[in-house]
């Protein structure tokens, strides 16, 4: 969450600062409304916002990573490259590397937002693939760069990952700089793009929340599907997307296991997501009726490129499930899998008891009244 980065800020400029759980939770929710107030009050400026949030992305990284790059001790590729520390106590190197790649595959979510926006913009089915190829090629540029610069740049590990800070990102800022101001810059700029991107992610959630609930897939569709006259923005669905992130936020206070699983639920329920969509393509391709006519396509490769995903996606799922460590232990259990469980459980119960005679299934043409 944004409110505990920026208590880690804090604490960095503050040794006196004494951290408290619900000082993160309100800082979410301040977050959270000040998103709210950007999709209602200036909805027609989300345009404006990803254009700005492009610029301080790309100028943002190399912000950040030129100080290190100047001030940090290098570590010696041997030692860099080819040193393996089993941190999580698994006792094998690749497990341990599977398990390790869960907190990095975060980076997968969020490449299908634009997706969920794609009856508000002109020529979608041209527009939104082009944007979404060119943010995956970019990203992957900046991202190597980025995991480059600071797996050279750590340090020490240990001071890192006890940090007072509670980030272990701020404490290797400032073991590289050893400037409080220098780091503060620093996180600064990372805090700045990670509630700019609340906004988009909000826009984008109440969307999808209003585009399921027209279809008469979700419970109280008729009042979820409904757009306020005048805004012309799903309002309600803009509500409940807040409701639900503030209850969310106020978890934090009671447990931070419980946050923990709940994020990591949101994490592999995209991957899954993914991965059904993916399937219903390759059964298209090979058992199925043709694929529709679109303006996008890989050709001859997209079935290679479906199955790699899949191939790619099904372990990553699978070791999802896993606890981080060992001994495994309640407050560091993975209780997502019992989350993900119960979530698909009564999911299947609503379709199959009232949904199915409800959904009608994606909209393909949306006519103005």
């Amino acid at each position: 969450m944004v409110g505990t980065v920026i208590q880690g800020l804090i604490a960095l400029d503050n040794p006196d600062y004494v951290y408290h759980r619900w000082h993160g939770t309100l800082l979410t929710i301040a977050i959270v409304v000040l998103s709210v107030l950007y999709n209602v009050v200036l909805c027609k400026r989300l345009p404006v916002l990803a254009q700005f949030l492009f610029v301080a992305h790309v100028l943002g990284l190399f912000a950040t990573v030129i100080p290190l790059w100047i001030t940090a001790p290098k570590g010696k590729a041997s030692s860099v490259l080819l040193k393996v520390e089993d941190n999580g106590g698994w006792g094998n190197t690749g497990l341990s590397a599977m398990i390790g790649l869960l907190p990095i595959v975060g980076v997968l979510n969020g490449y299908d937002c634009i997706a969920h926006m794609s009856e508000e913009i002109n020529d979608a089915s041209k527009v939104l693939p082009i944007a979404m190829a060119f943010s995956v090629s970019l990203n992957i540029m900046l991202c190597l760069i980025m995991g480059t610069t600071l797996i050279f740049c750590l340090g020490d590990l240990d001071s890192a990952m006890n940090s007072t800070t509670g980030q272990p990102f701020i404490q290797i800022y400032y073991n590289a700089t050893q400037s409080r101001a220098g780091t503060s810059a620093m996180v600064a700029i990372a805090i700045m793009l990670i509630t700019s991107s609340g906004v988009n992610e909000l826009a984008t959630s109440s969307r999808q929340l209003w585009a399921f609930a027209r279809d008469g897939g979700l419970p109280c569709s008729r009042w979820l599907s409904h757009v306020s006259p005048g805004l012309n923005i799903p309002l309600r669905a803009i509500c409940v997307s807040f409701t639900v992130s503030c209850l969310l936020a106020l978890i934090n206070i009671g447990s931070s296991v419980a946050l923990n699983a709940i994020n990591s639920l949101g994490g592999v329920a995209v991957l899954f997501s993914y991965m059904v969509t993916i399937s219903c393509l390759v059964w298209r391709r090979t058992c199925g009726a043709a694929l529709p006519p679109r303006r996008w396509t890989l050709g001859k490769y997209g079935l290679a490129v479906n199955v790699a995903a899949l191939i790619f996606l099904a372990p990553i799922i699978f070791f999802y499930f896993w606890p981080l460590a060992q001994p495994v232990t309640p407050s560091n259990l993975n209780w997502s899998s019992l989350i993900f469980s119960g979530l698909l459980l009564i999911a299947a119960l609503y379709y199959f008891v009232k949904a199915r005679h409800e959904y009608v299934g994606p909209v393909v043409q949306v006519k103005r009244e």
